[in-house]
Parts: structure tokens; sequence; C-alpha cells
């Protein structure tokens, strides 16, 4: 081999374990789960004893209620607290871009939330739901008011744990927001100013414009968590009352391990795994787009002084 052929293969050589391991851990994995998709499979089984059934799984999915019921609960969920997230994160971060007395402090609290485990969050969440011990319903009556019913009404419950979900990862959009803030270039800022626009009109036609596609992905990323969330919603209603929390990563839970149809989790767990792929590449597109989209403003940019000059 020559020596312009060895330097260019030499990357590849120090790459080639960690692409076995990744091959290894992650693609057998998938690859095996996909296969349990087309079987009659039950935790008493054998892989190889399962009966093979071809797409009798997903028909079944596209007929079974529940399934479709779990599925609408989990869009819903997603796009609420996404959604609720971006505004109070963003907001925050605009709103913390200043120099305030203590604001390392403010900041420090405010991420807070993101660093607690999500098991300890739903167990701090349920104490504070209770009905007669919790201090919501606590404050509810000492205003004279009548308790609610967080956890053991379907709407009262999905919206519960929409505010716990909220209050936990909207840190996340925070820190990223600000980041992107304190990124922007400060001369188009400064341009703003001295043209008289107003805070509201530099916050409209210059932050959040420039911080589009750093929002963008962000908000996409926490779609892809959001779609995977299980953890507090097990420990504070576990899916209940009824099916009005029951998303899509309980689901798949509950036909493996209550219902032993290890054929149909596969089958659903198959179906999240292709919705979070399409977020992915949406994500991806984006962020290719809007990286051709900022080299051809610059070059825009450049030859525009390159004229001036």
């Amino acid at each position: 081999m020559s020596m312009r052929g060895a330097a260019r293969a030499t990357p590849y050589l120090f790459l080639a374990p960690a692409a076995a391991i990744m091959a290894v851990a992650l693609l057998y994995p998938v690859a095996y789960m996909v296969y349990a998709t087309f079987l009659d499979w039950n935790p008493s089984q054998r892989i190889g004893e399962a009966e093979f059934v071809g797409l009798r799984n997903y028909a079944f999915l596209l007929q079974d209620e529940s399934f479709r019921e779990s599925f609408v609960v989990t869009v819903k969920f997603a796009a609420i607290v996404v959604g609720a997230e971006m505004v109070i994160g963003v907001g925050l971060a605009l709103l913390l871009d200043r120099r305030i007395r203590g604001m390392s402090f403010f900041r420090t609290v405010f991420i807070m939330p993101m660093m607690i485990a999500p098991i300890v969050v739903g167990i701090m969440w349920r104490y504070m739901y209770h009905p007669s011990v919790g201090p919501f319903n606590r404050l509810l009556k000492a205003l004279g008011l009548e308790p609610v019913p967080w956890l053991s009404d379907g709407s009262w419950a999905f919206a519960s744990v929409i505010i716990a979900d909220v209050w936990q990862w909207t840190p996340f959009i925070f820190i990223l927001a600000l980041a992107a803030l304190q990124s922007l270039p400060r001369s188009a800022l400064e341009a703003a100013r001295m043209d008289g626009a107003s805070e509201w009109q530099q916050i409209w036609l210059i932050k959040l414009p420039l911080m589009a596609p750093v929002l963008v992905v962000t908000m996409l990323l926490r779609l892809i968590d959001a779609f995977k969330v299980l953890e507090v919603i097990l420990v504070l209603t576990n899916g209940g009352p009824g099916l009005s929390t029951e998303i899509l990563s309980l689901r798949i839970s509950r036909t493996a391990s209550e219902f032993r149809e290890l054929g149909v989790a596969a089958a659903m767990s198959n179906l999240l795994l292709l919705m979070l792929l399409a977020l992915t590449l949406a994500m991806f597109f984006y962020a290719k787009f809007a990286e051709a989209r900022a080299q051809k403003q610059r070059r825009v940019a450049a030859a525009a002084a390159a004229a001036g000059a």
C-alpha cells in the first residue's frame, strides 16, 4: 500500500472499533426487534420457537382501539408540552438576557428541575397532587375552593402530567435559547437600536429570526424526547385513569409485561421508531438547509462589502 493510501485508510482504521461496537450495540437489537414484529411471540418461548405470522401484528395494531387512543394521547402530549416549553423557555431567555443583579443565581435556579431524575420528579408531583395532603388541594381548601381531582379524573390527570413535564424540561429550552441569544451578532442589535427599533421590534425582527435555526433544532430534540417519555407518567398515573394518560411507551411496556405479547410490543416499538426517525431526518435536513442559507448570506454580505470597497 502506498503512503497516500495508508494515510487515507488510517482514519477508518481508528473508527473501525467504534463502528463495530455501534453495529453490535445498536444495529443488532434493532434488527432483532424488527424480526420479532413478524412473530407470535410470548415470554415463555425462545424467539426461534415463535410462530411466524407475517404482518398480522401490524394489522392488529391498525384495528386496536387502545393503540389508536395511546397514539393520539402521545401526539397531544408531545405537541402541548413542547409548545408550552418553547414559549416559556424562550420567554425566560429573552427576559434574562440582560444585566440584572443576581442573574447567575436565577439562571441556576431555573435549570435545577432538569437535573432531577424523572422517577424523583414523578414522586414529587404525585405527593403535590395528593387529594388530601398535597399542597395544591390544601391551598385550595384554605381559599375556600373545592379540591381538584388531579390524578383521578381523566382530563385533570392529562393536565397534571403536562404540568410536571413542562416544569422539568423548560430549563432545557431555556439553556439553549439563552446560548443562542448570547451568540447573536451584537452589530445587528446595535444597528437596530441606532435606527430607533424598540425592544419588541428587536425581539420580533432581529433576535427571533436569527435564533430560528437553533430554536427549530431544539424543538425537534424535545419532540423526540417527548415521544419517549415514560418514568414521570408511570409514577404519576400509570396511564390512568382509563387510557387518558397512556402514551405509546407505556402501552409498549404493558403489552410486553402484562399482556405477554412480545411480537405486538415489538411492532409498536417499530412504529414509534419510525416516527422518531422521521423527526430526526427532519432535524437533519433542516440543519443542512439552515447551513446552506447561512453560507449564501455570508457570500452575499462579502460580495456587498467588496463592492462597497
